[in-house]
């Protein structure tokens, strides 16, 4: 699968924009843990630049079924192409590591899995349930892929318990040809929207990134549709290319752009709206759990 080609003219970093530190004893303290579990970060894979304050607060979105996704965005790192098999030991060993890094709150996610039957769906039901079973009182964030909109596949993970179910839309709808070339915006909305109709107890939270091109109006628009689904917390970042294979940064959106847009989304009615440069979907989701409750 092929990614954009670099573009020159990307705009300069401002000022409120900063390269986080890497702390070179902190990631292979944590990366030593995972390789032990044969487990993966989606801090690693997709170059987060929280990834080290992540992992020295013992913190970390786990990534599982595989590092390797069947599709290929184009803002996202991680690599694209034939995934290996399910090791279907992965459940048992994310529910070691959450219990040797004393988490209380988990973040899963994972590539998608076009390529199986299912969509990775059981596998994703699997880890879900067996941290709950593990701790009751852990709380679990499942960020999923969309199982292209399959009704019976995102029933099976919403049913598994996860106290948040996650999903981001990204971008605004007029970019996703270049942003998710093989997602849709309406089967995203349609997916938190079969979540909280099926398990009102969970939270449901999306995110989008500022930066590829949307103006305000698109963004409000989106918050609006989210609002429609009962999605009850969203995350806006900005978009910091990974790679230069990566699409480009069209603009760095400003500190004051962040909260015209945060108190937008909290005007239409929606529960909590984080809204911020270095934001995250699941960048310190473990604060996010008890004011979305």
């Amino acid at each position: 699968m092929t990614r954009p080609l670099p573009v020159r003219g990307e705009p300069a970093l401002p000022p409120w924009i900063r390269e986080k530190k890497i702390r070179l004893e902190d990631l292979h303290e944590m990366k030593a843990r995972m390789r032990r579990g044969r487990l993966s970060t989606v801090c690693e894979e997709a170059r987060c630049p929280n990834r080290t304050e992540c992992f020295r607060r013992r913190t970390a979105t786990f990534l599982i079924a595989g590092d390797v996704c069947t599709r290929a965005c184009g803002f996202c790192h991680i690599s694209s192409g034939r995934p290996a098999p399910l090791d279907p030991a992965e459940p048992a060993e994310i529910v070691r590591a959450a219990g040797e890094m004393e988490l209380a709150h988990v973040v899963v996610t994972s590539v998608d899995r076009d390529d199986l039957p299912d969509g990775g769906s059981a596998h994703w039901a699997a880890v879900v349930r067996a941290l709950k079973d593990d701790d009751p009182a852990r709380t679990v964030e499942a960020l999923t892929p969309d199982f292209q909109g399959v009704p019976e596949q995102v029933d099976r993970v919403a049913d598994a318990g996860p106290d948040v179910y996650n999903h981001n839309v990204e971008t605004v709808p007029r970019l996703y040809p270049a942003v998710r070339p093989k997602a849709a915006f309406g089967r995203s909305v349609g997916l938190l929207e079969r979540v909280k109709r099926r398990r009102p107890q969970s939270t449901t939270k999306s995110g989008l990134m500022l930066g590829l091109g949307e103006t305000d109006a698109e963004v409000v628009d989106v918050f609006r549709a989210l609002k429609g689904a009962g999605v009850d917390v969203v995350t806006v970042g900005q978009y910091l290319r990974p790679s230069a294979w990566n699409l480009p940064v069209v603009e760095y959106a400003t500190p004051e752009r962040f909260d015209r847009l945060r108190e937008a989304g909290e005007e239409l009615g929606l529960r909590h709206v984080f809204s911020g440069p270095f934001v995250r979907s699941s960048y310190r989701a473990e604060e996010f759990v008890a004011p979305a409750r």
